[in-house]
């Protein structure tokens, strides 16, 4: 090995040094995959809820029928969120064990928490439309797009840059379903499905495969 080749190794194995301290690198592609395929479960059972109250099958009429719904998708949402979670949680641990590297340090914690202001404001302004402006539920999935994409875009700079990308299609998929609110449920689908699994296997291929 020549004096350039071993400069450029030195080089290299201060960088990775230097994104190991400044990033949280342990976030996994897989968790990704997984977040998105349970978000695509959801959004299928979330369907079958309201075909159902559509053709009043378990659920009565007026405005009792449409709190059971509203009910019953709140509590979806809450178990897809849980589950997407637990995955996510898991296959970060499980990357960040086969590196060796912490999952909990002070990266981390700047990760979560500039992740977590954004998600915090949006849910916070979600519960408010719902309880002071319950026929403005239509707006309930393009402002969750656009909270996370938000969200994810504060947070990239603790992460791969590679997640900010995703926050901006989270954004801008949000922001076209302002315009096509009876459309919510697709949108959100797409934003929560199908772009996480597209995120999670680039992110898979381009840092974890082969390591």
């Amino acid at each position: 090995m020549n004096t350039q080749e071993e400069q450029l190794n030195a080089l290299k194995d201060i960088r990775q040094m230097m994104d190991r301290s400044s990033r949280f690198i342990s976030l996994s592609g897989l968790s990704g995959v997984f977040a998105g395929v349970i978000a695509l479960i959801g959004a299928y059972f979330a369907n079958d809820e309201i075909n159902k109250f559509i053709n009043k099958r378990g659920y009565g009429y007026g405005v009792d029928g449409e709190m059971d719904l509203e009910f019953n998708l709140i509590k979806l949402g809450i178990f897809v969120l849980v589950i997407a979670l637990a995955g996510g949680i898991l296959f970060t641990y499980r990357k960040s064990q086969k590196n060796n590297l912490p999952i909990w340090d002070k990266t981390s914690k700047s990760l979560l928490i500039n992740l977590f202001v954004p998600l915090v404001a949006g849910g916070l302004f979600i519960i408010a439309l719902l309880v002071n402006h319950p026929n403005t539920y239509a707006i309930i999935a393009p402002s969750c797009l656009i909270f996370y994409g938000l969200a994810l875009i504060n947070a990239s700079k603790y992460t791969y840059s590679d997640i900010r990308y995703l926050g901006l299609c989270e954004v801008i998929l949000g922001l076209i379903c302002m315009f096509y609110v009876g459309y919510g449920l697709i949108f959100w689908a797409f934003g929560f499905g199908i772009l996480h699994i597209v995120y999670g296997l680039l992110m898979y291929f381009k840092y974890e495969r082969g390591q």
